[in-house]
């Protein structure tokens, strides 16, 4: 508050004696002629001000600086203010509340006491004033300022205006005007410190300036909002009044022709019974409910997606199976297994139109073809083709969607999918099944169990629409690369259909057919320009890629494409053949390099037959008998398996000891004398599995015995400590991989006979196989009779 000029008179004739009690604060900034109320319960303060109160009621008043982490005198600012106690009040709770009258600045000399509380010399500084005509000009400009400001604050007295008008001294003026605008410690601090009057109220301007436009861009957003409320208010008063004189006119208005525009969708869309109530519901409370709410936006979308949902729509499925057969040749090699399954559908669909949809579960490596031959199914059957990727979700939300009560719910993808494909009977393909994931938020794995089961997904519930959809006339196939990490219940659903790597020569038919049309087509360039021969396509195959699909086989074909397009581009015109020898220009060295049968026979080197996630492949194994005490050594970063095999391979091999069979020929005490080692090249690769135990003991009666290894002889198969041929998965790859390694025989478990159905009548007629029971006949069969000393 203002200092009248009474009692500027009196003030004038206090004597600011040169040593004063010093009160320190970070709370406000007190200037000469204003008074300032302060409260505090700070014991040392309360003494300080009892004590002056009983003396001449003069102390210093000093703010401390912001975030200095020194305690007074040292975090002290160096100007102050000398003033009086004009009023001191105490409370019951132990504070005091004072009032404070600025007398005139002062300068901080010296520190005289520190307890019971601080006590400095000090010294007053005057103000320097020059009166100019700047300085005038710049009191007009800051008073001028403040009035705008009282104006525009609801928090200042009006009265203020004329107060600035009576305050005739500038540096008091500025202290004044400093004391009433909203000004942050530091900035307080700094007009305090400007001892020039000139230099105050510049400084002083800037702030103020800054205060006017805070306030005026404040009153200009109240203003605005005042005017958009006043307009709705008037647009709702209208429009009441659009409904009054609609209704005697008897015309209906925008949201009555919505209601009913939205009511004969219902009708149209031929819901189920459920459904349909459960709209019917929802738009009586959409028609009660304002545009306006909240809720309003939440209801019309859920209406929109019950009345765009596919209830009754349906494509009519063409059930040609001869044309249905042409059109899965034309599109896809091979792959009978998936063909025949289809065109049985199909054969049971025209017999009984009303069958559910099967469960597929396309199972194979990458590449060969699980997901296009489901288009080449939707294509076929005349059907949409729907596909979403399952790989990597773990919400149980996508597939059953998200309850209404959350902000931005939609349905799952189930019945997104449903709804883009605008029928209830598509192929819907869920591909990449077997890498669905889990987390906190629920298992989508378990969200599938209701949508394939035949039994179940005729009522298949989204959470989104909380009415039941009929999922039975929809044909879901799945794909997969392994089996195993299918959730077992989910597995039950599903009819599981192997797709398994092609061979050599359906890699060539399908590149012949398919690939080099497709990637000429796609680089521009026509059959006469470029022609790939067999031989150089078989050498891509075998030297290039390394894969049971096709993937890799068609980027190196559409390398050599772009190879010989950018010839096309700078002028060649005469026609390119590519022939094995000129694969090194296009594709660069060898990348792989598949084994092949040894040129000789060999003692202690068995070739074994192995499958891998990219076809089947041969490897050998060695074993020798060094000097030792009868120790295994094994080597070839084998798994648990394999080196469990090679240890019942040994003990099978000490048994013939003891058997004393003279067709063998064992020593009696070579485990005695010799340590054994058996080692399986290619170190760096893992591997693991029973089916190397046959190899295994060849190769070890082999060293023992000193009999070489037929060269032209694979073989495959589990053993046993009575020595029984168990048997293996993977014949069909591994049986094309010895007919590529140039082997002539085959070793079989008798179990895996009736797998040979799976492999191609060419194989089988340039092979012959041996099916052992047991590992004697294996080891008559492979062993020579030529012997080398031990």
């Amino acid at each position: 508050m203002a200092i009248t000029q009474e009692t500027r008179e009196t003030m004038g004739k206090f004597r600011i004696p040169e040593e004063l009690p010093i009160f320190p604060n970070n709370e406000a900034v007190v200037y000469p002629s204003l008074i300032v109320p302060l409260g505090t319960k700070d014991e040392r303060v309360i003494k300080l001000i009892d004590d002056a109160a009983a003396g001449d009621k003069i102390i210093g008043f000093f703010t401390q600086r912001t975030g200095s982490k020194e305690g007074p005198p040292d975090s002290l600012h160096s100007i102050g203010t000398a003033v009086l106690i004009a009023r001191m009040l105490k409370l019951p709770d132990g504070s005091i509340h004072v009032f404070l009258q600025g007398l005139s600045r002062i300068r901080l000399k010296e520190v005289s006491q520190i307890e019971p509380y601080l006590k400095a010399k000090v010294e007053v500084v005057e103000d320097k004033v020059e009166k100019t005509t700047e300085l005038e000009a710049l009191v007009r400009n800051l008073a001028g300022l403040f009035q705008r400001v009282v104006e525009l604050a609801p928090n200042l007295p009006s009265e203020l205006n004329i107060a600035v008008l009576n305050i005739p001294e500038p540096g008091s003026l500025a202290d004044f005007i400093a004391a009433h605008i909203n000004l942050k410690l530091e900035e307080g601090q700094e007009i305090l410190e400007a001892i020039d009057v000139a230099e105050r109220i510049r400084k002083l301007t800037t702030f103020a300036s800054r205060e006017l436009e805070v306030l005026e861009l404040g009153s200009k957003i109240q203003s605005q909002a005042k005017e958009e409320m006043t307009k709705a208010q008037r647009e709702f008063y209208l429009r009441e009044q659009l409904k009054a004189i609609q209704k005697e006119l008897g015309e209906a208005d925008e949201r009555t022709l919505e209601m009913n525009e939205l009511r004969e969708k219902i009708v149209d869309a031929k819901l189920s019974p459920q459904a349909s109530k459960e709209a019917d519901r929802e738009l009586d409370r959409l028609a009660k409910m304002p545009p306006a709410a909240a809720e309003y936006t939440v209801s019309r979308t859920y209406l929109d997606w019950l009345i765009n949902l596919p209830w009754s729509k349906s494509t009519e499925d063409n059930l040609d199976i001869a044309r249905a057969s042409g059109v899965l040749d034309k599109d896809h090699y091979n792959l009978n297994k998936v063909k025949e399954r289809i065109l049985d559908y199909l054969a049971v669909r025209k017999l009984k139109p009303d069958m559910k949809g099967p469960i597929l579960c396309f199972v194979g490596p990458p590449g060969t073809g699980k997901t296009s031959v489901g288009q080449s199914i939707a294509r076929a059957l005349g059907r949409k083709f729907v596909r979403i990727s399952l790989g990597g979700i773990r919400d149980e939300a996508d597939i059953r969607g998200h309850r209404r009560t959350y902000v931005g719910a939609l349905p799952g993808r189930i019945i997104q999918g449903l709804r883009r494909a605008e029928s209830n009977n598509p192929l819907f393909m869920l591909d990449e099944i077997d890498k669905l994931g889990i987390d906190f938020r629920g298992d989508p794995a378990a969200a599938l169990l209701e949508v394939l089961d035949p039994e179940q997904n005729s009522s298949f519930v989204d959470h989104y629409l909380d009415v039941p959809f009929d999922l039975s006339k929809v044909m879901f196939i799945t794909t997969g690369n392994i089996v195993d990490p299918i959730p077992p219940a989910l597995l039950d659903r599903m009819e599981v259909i192997e797709l398994p790597g092609y061979t050599e020569d359906e890699k060539l038919h399908i590149a012949k057919q398919f690939l080099i049309l497709k990637q000429l087509n796609e680089n521009g360039l026509t059959p006469q320009q470029l022609d790939i021969g067999d031989e150089a396509v078989l050498a891509i195959i075998r030297n290039y890629t390394r894969e049971a699909g096709l993937r890799n086989l068609e980027r190196e074909i559409g390398a050599i494409c772009r190879k010989v397009a950018r010839q096309v581009a700078e002028g060649k015109e005469e026609p390119t053949t590519v022939i094995p020898d000129k694969l090194h220009d296009y594709l660069g060295a060898k990348k792989f390099h598949y084994q092949t049968a040894e040129e000789a026979d060999e003692v202690g080197v068995a070739t074994g037959l192995a499958w891998t996630p990219t076809g089947g492949d041969i490897i050998f194994v060695e074993a020798t008998l060094v000097p030792g005490k009868g120790n295994l050594t094994l080597t070839g970063k084998l798994g648990d398996v394999m080196q469990e095999s090679a240890k019942a391979a040994l003990t099978y091999a000490r048994s013939l000891t003891a058997l004393h069979k003279p067709q063998l020929d064992v020593p009696t005490s070579f485990y005695e004398d010799n340590d054994v080692h058996v080692h399986v090249p290619a170190g760096g690769i893992p591997k693991d599995g029973p089916s190397a135990g046959i190899t295994m003991a060849v190769a070890l009666i082999s060293a023992v015995t000193g009999r070489s290894v037929s060269k032209d002889i694979g073989m495959t198969g589990e053993i046993t400590l009575r020595g029984k041929i168990l048997p293996v998965g993977g014949i069909r790859d591994k049986v094309l991989a010895a007919h590529r390694a140039g082997l002539r025989k085959v070793i079989l478990p008798k179990e895996n006979e009736k797998d040979l159905e799976e492999v191609p009548q060419q194989v089988k007629e340039e092979l012959q196989f041996i099916f052992a029971d047991r590992i004697d006949e294996a080891l008559e069969a492979a062993l020579g009779d030529s012997r080398e000393v031990l």
